[in-house]
Parts: structure tokens; C-alpha cells; sequence
């Protein structure tokens, strides 16, 4: 291959926000620690508000030698990561000044973990694939433990950390298995190499091997054991972050592999994608019954939206695989809205995560109230809610593709995990009220009007996010 397949030009947002994170780390160093919280984190915002920039006006294209593609899918999902990411780090300002927290190397490390995920969205080699993912995860260790003076938040971090280990150690065998049977790390001379002589079963074995790693990083269950421990632990920011972001990589990630290189095969691997999603969604919804703690809850819900994503994934069509795109660009409002209500649970100076802290709240806070419960229905999926149209599209495709089954339990659970959204909804309404919280930062009143906008009006407007994740998914498929 000639040297003009390096190709920077398609991997410039990303060059750009590595030597971001390595400008503002000098800057950080620089300006003192005490300085320094708030000018790298909105110098960090800044970032990747211009990298966002880059992405959409970029002309996509290969680079570095066939390893690396800037496609309509990679733009898709690039575009949420860096919107998650971005209004992660903005949730994070005020609470890390006030919780003692505020290290400038932490929107640092959110913007290294980001360049992690928009580098695996792209990758289009098992190399650069496990590199990009590798970015991310080490940066994810460390800022889940964050908080190193509290025994929660350095748990949840060793926790992820060693399990988040284990995750990568059989992601890699299942890379090298899959190498050794076909002889190829490359996605397209995969995709050759099964088409001509079929799917062999070392490769197959490999290939659950890979999607058992990547599994954990969507926590899929049955990989889903760090995620509650983590989302209570970690400072609530993180947990935001963590929901949102790295949930849309993992699958995005997940979604390249399995209808990238295997997409002549799609029926060798279809009952795997259907029993964990199967099983993400049953214990998402009945696990979340018994939870007590708001971010406890909001792990388990994340759980059984990664089940419902992964049945448009099932599926294994275009039609699928756009379904899982509109679903993520909701799941991402939905989240940035329920995590900025988290965050404003605030009494007395102190956070408070039980569902009972919010007794009363139509009383004491009724906007407050009539936002969260806008976004308790859209997460159960209720119409005319933009979460009802992330569920149906997904279900559609399963329909179409033939997994009636399927769809109807997906129908099921969806029905299971809408009673803890209403009892969120019981609470604030119906409860006797208990002290107000305390008064609402500018940021997380912004975050979450615009969340409660965007998803009573995606019934009115839904186009441009689902024909750009029509064009997003063609490409995918086409390539």
C-alpha cells in the first residue's frame, strides 16, 4: 500500500484532540493546581466542541493503511460521544469544587478516555480496534476511582478495573483465535476471507470469545457485574459520564464488529446476540424492582437498554442497525436529562441518592418534578415520548427479520421495567413532601429543559436524526 493510504486527513479530529490533552496537561502542570479546575475544563469543552467541528465537516475516507475509517456511521456516533462527553465534563464543574474533587487532570482524562472511543468507533482492524479501546478503558480505571479519599469511589474503581481486565484479556484471545483461523486482522479482508470459505469453528469460537469482552464493555449481562457497584460508587458525574458515552462507543464498537466482517454469517451469530439480549433486558427489568438508590437503578436500566439496542442488532439488517442508532441518540437525552435531576438532589449542601429523597417534589419543586417525569416516561418507553419511538424501531426491525419471539419479550420486560420509572413518578406526586433540595446550578436547569424539549418534540421533528442514522447504517452495510 502507497504512503498516500496514511491518509491524516480523516483522523484529524482526532490528532486534534490528543494534542488537546496534551496541551492542557502542560497547562494544568503550569497553572497550579488550584487555578486550573475550571480553565482546562471548559478549554476541554472547547476541544470537543471543535472536534465535533472536524467530524461533521470532515470529507471521511480510510487512513493509516486500511486501519482506520471515517464513515457515516463513525460520524454518527462520534457526534453523540462527543456531545455526551462534553456535557459530562459541564455536570461535573460545580460538584467536583464542591466535593473536594476538582483535579484538572480529570477533564483530561474524560477527554483522553474520549479519544479512546472515537478512535474504536472508527477502527476497521482488530489492531487499532483493541488500541482505541485499550485508550479508553485505562483512562475510564482511573476516573472511576477518582475520588481516592473515599473507600466507595476507590472500590468501584478496582472493581472495574480488575474485571474491566479480565473483559480485555478475552477480547484479545477471541482477536487472536479469529487471526489465526483466517490469517487477518483487517475487518475487509475478514469479511473475504468467511465470504469465500464460510465461518470455521475455531472462528466462531473466537468470535464469542470477542464478543464476551465486549459484552462487559456494554455490561451485557451476564458481563454486567461491575456495573451497579460502579455507578453507585463512583462520584455521580462519572456515573453520568460512564452511562452515556462509553455506552454508546461500546456498542457502536459492537454493532462494526458483528455486521462488519461477519455480516455473511449473520445467522452463526444471531442466537448469541439474542440470548444476551434476552437476558439484559429480563434482568434489567426485574433486578431494578428492589433498588432503593437512584444510581443503583439507573445501572440496572442501563443494563436493559443495552438488551433492547441489541435487538436491533440481532437482527442483523440495515434496518436493524439504523433502529440501534436512533435508540442511542435518545438513550443519550433520556440519561444527560435523568442524570442532571441526580445531580440536583442536593439537601442541605449534601447529595442525597435514595428515591425517597424525592418525596413530595410536584409540591416543593414542580417543574423539577414535571421534568423528571417526562423523563421516567420516555425511559419506559412511553407514547408519544421519544423513548417509545427508540423501542419501536428496534422491535420493528427484530419483527422484520423474523424474531417474533424476540420482540414480544422485549415487549414484556419493557411492561416489567415501567413500574420502578412510575414509582419514581408515585413518589413525587403521591408522597408526603420532606425538605426541599437546594437551588438548581444554571447548568443542570439548561441540561435538562433541553433534554425534556428534545424528546416532546422528536414526535414532531424526527427526521434528521433518523435519516442520518439511515445514511449511518447504509454505509455500514455497504462497505
Amino acid at each position: 500500500m502507497g504512503v498516500s493510504m496514511l491518509n491524516l486527513g480523516a483522523a484529524l479530529p482526532e490528532i486534534f484532540m490528543a494534542v488537546s490533552a496534551l496541551a492542557l496537561l502542560m497547562l494544568g502542570v503550569f497553572a497550579g493546581k488550584d487555578k486550573a479546575f475550571r480553565t482546562v475544563s471548559w478549554l476541554a469543552v472547547a476541544a470537543q466542541i471543535v472536534a465535533l467541528v472536524l467530524v461533521v465537516l470532515g470529507d471521511g475516507g480510510v487512513a493509516f493503511y486500511g486501519q482506520f475509517t471515517a464513515d457515516a456511521f463513525a460520524k454518527f456516533t462520534k457526534v453523540m460521544i462527543l456531545i455526551g462527553s462534553s456535557i459530562g465534563i459541564v455536570m461535573a464543574m460545580n460538584y467536583a469544587e464542591r466535593e473536594n474533587m476538582a483535579r484538572f487532570e480529570f477533564p483530561i482524562l474524560i477527554l483522553l478516555a474520549t479519544l479512546g472511543m472515537m478512535a474504536m468507533v472508527s477502527a476497521t482492524d482488530m489492531l487499532s480496534l483493541y488500541l482505541g479501546l485499550e485508550l479508553q478503558s485505562l483512562a475510564l480505571y482511573v476516573i472511576a476511582a477518582i475520588r481516592r479519599d473515599t473507600v466507595r469511589a476507590t472500590e468501584s474503581g478496582l472493581k472495574y478495573f480488575v474485571l474491566g481486565s479480565i473483559a480485555s484479556g478475552m477480547l484479545l484471545y477471541g482477536m487472536s483465535m479469529v487471526y489465526g483461523f483466517t490469517g487477518s486482522t483487517n475487518f475487509a479482508v475478514l469479511g473475504d476471507v468467511i465470504s469465500a470459505g464460510g465461518l470455521s469453528v475455531g472462528t466462531l469460537v473466537g468470535l464469542a470469545f470477542m464478543f464476551a469482552g465486549l459484552c462487559f464493555k456494554v455490561s451485557a449481562v451476564p458481563f454486567h457485574m461491575w456495573t451497579p457497584d460502579v455507578y453507585e460508587g463512583a462520584p455521580t458525574p462519572v456515573t453520568a459520564f460512564f452511562a452515556v458515552a462509553p455506552k454508546i462507543a461500546g456498542l457502536a464498537l459492537f454493532v462494526r464488529v458483528a455486521v462488519g466482517p461477519f455480516a455473511g454469517v449473520v445467522e452463526d451469530w444471531q442466537q448469541i446476540i439474542v440470548l444476551v439480549s434476552i437476558l439484559s433486558m429480563a434482568w434489567g427489568s426485574f433486578a431494578a424492582l428492589r433498588q432503593d438508590n437512584i444510581k443503583r437503578l439507573m445501572a440496572y436500566s442501563s443494563i436493559g437498554h443495552v438488551g433492547f439496542a441489541l435487538v436491533g442488532l440481532a437482527a442483523g439488517t440495515s434496518e436493524g442497525v439504523a433502529g440501534i442508532l436512533v435508540y442511542l441518540g435518545i438513550y443519550l437525552v433520556m440519561n444527560l436529562g435523568t442524570f442532571a435531576v441526580i445531580l440536583s438532589m442536593r439537601r442541605n449542601d449534601r447529595m442525597v441518592e435514595e428515591i425517597t429523597d424525592l418525596a413530595g417534589l410536584a409540591k416543593t419543586k414542580p417543574l423539577m418534578a414535571a421534568v423528571t417525569a417526562i423523563l421516567m416516561f420516555s425511559m419506559a418507553g412511553i407514547p408519544p415520548l421519544a423513548g417509545f419511538f427508540g423501542k419501536f424501531y428496534v422491535f420493528k426491525a427484530a419483527v422484520d427479520a423474523g424474531l417474533v419471539t424476540l420482540a414480544v419479550i422485549g415487549l414484556v420486560t419493557s411492561v416489567v421495567s415501567a413500574y420502578y420509572y412510575l414509582r419514581i413518578i408515585k413518589v413525587m406526586y403521591f408522597d408526603e413532601p420532606v425538605e426541599a433540595f437546594d437551588k438548581n446550578g444554571t447548568e443542570m436547569n439548561v441540561i435538562m429543559a433541553v433534554a425534556t424539549v428534545i424528546l416532546l418534540a422528536f414526535v414532531f421533528f424526527p427526521n434528521p436524526l433518523m435519516d442520518s442514522a439511515g445514511v449511518a447504517a447504509t454505509a455500514l452495510l455497504g462497505q
